[in-house]
Order: structure tokens, then C-alpha cells, then sequence
């Protein structure tokens, strides 16, 4: 690995993802250009493309970063509506944290090239927990997800009043709860 004789250390591609995620933060996804990044970690533009082939590259590789912050309910034996209403607050957490970020992977999802691990895990664990049948399953979280998404999307351009937001959300999980009773 190349030393940057401005900078006096290597360019590695976590400094890379944490200063592209500082920048979307502030300014959103399409704000993001590999010249400011560069800009910020004080490199030539060139020196970026030894970590990431291009911009669409590297935040599917920040995706791939954030995911592990999603603070999944661990398989602790806690009733399933406890391990899916923790689960939907860690997912809009996530989202609070990085509004920008999530605004484009909703928008362009092929960034996430498949629905599986992690979230997606976790999730067929709780339904499947909640008596969903086998073969309902990738439907069911499908269906979920988008449930949730939306909450959080209609959050995000104010058509839920701020200080009405958390017993809102917490209404819209107990109303799946509720549905999700039906397959006992």
C-alpha cells in the first residue's frame, strides 16, 4: 500500500468508508462525489480507486459496513413480539442515524444485491416463531419490511408530526403484532 506523501500513511478503505459516511451524513448520497471525498481525506482522487472501482462500488461497500450496526435482537428466548418490536426499533434507529444512506438504498436497491443474514435471518427467525408457516416466510418479511419502510419514509418527509413519532411507531408494531397473532 502506497504512502500519500501529503498525508504521511497509507489510505485504507475503512478511513475511505468513514469519511464517505461522514460526507453522505451531512449532505446525502448524491452530494457524495469521489473528488470531495478525496477532498476530505486529503488524496488525489486516483488514490481512492485502489480501494473501491467507482462510486456505485463504494456505497454498496458502505451499505455493506453499516448493516452490522443494526443492533439485531439476539435468539435469547424472549417472546417473539418482544424480538420483533426490538428488531423494528433497531431498523428505525438505523435509519435515524443514517437518513441519507437509507433514503438511497430504498431508492436504488439493487446497491443490496440480495435479502439474506442478518436482518433477514433474524427476521425468519421471529416469524417462524410466530407460527408463519415455512412457505410464507420470504413473503411475510418482504411484506414487513416494506410496512416498516414506509413508517419510516412517511417519518422522514414529515407526514408524521415529530413529537407524535415514537407512539406512532409503536401503534404501526403493535398493529403487525397483532396480524402476525393470526398464524397461532
Amino acid at each position: 500500500m502506497a504512502v500519500n506523501a501529503r498525508r504521511g500513511t497509507p489510505l485504507t478503505l475503512q478511513e475511505i468508508l468513514g469519511a464517505a459516511l461522514r460526507l453522505i451524513d451531512a449532505g446525502g448520497v448524491e452530494s457524495l462525489s469521489m473528488r470531495k471525498l478525496a477532498a476530505e481525506l486529503d488524496v488525489n482522487p486516483m488514490s481512492l480507486y485502489h480501494h473501491v472501482a467507482n462510486k456505485t462500488e463504494l456505497v454498496r461497500q458502505l451499505c455493506l459496513n453499516v448493516a452490522p450496526l443494526l443492533q439485531l435482537p439476539p435468539d435469547d428466548g424472549a417472546p417473539w413480539p418482544d424480538q420483533l418490536r426490538a428488531l423494528a426499533h433497531a431498523y428505525r434507529r438505523l435509519t435515524r442515524e443514517h437518513p441519507w444512506l437509507w433514503r438511497y438504498v430504498q431508492s436504488h436497491p439493487e446497491v443490496i444485491e440480495h435479502r439474506e443474514g442478518g436482518l433477514w435471518d433474524v427476521l425468519g427467525r421471529i416469524l417462524r416463531a410466530a407460527a408463519v408457516p415455512e412457505d410464507e416466510i420470504e413473503r411475510m418479511a418482504e411484506v414487513l419490511h416494506a410496512f416498516v419502510s414506509g413508517f419510516v419514509q412517511a417519518e422522514h418527509i414529515g407526514h408524521i408530526a415529530d413529537e407524535e413519532t415514537e407512539l406512532a411507531f409503536g401503534t404501526a408494531i403493535d398493529l403487525i403484532v397483532a396480524g402476525l397473532r393470526h398464524y397461532r
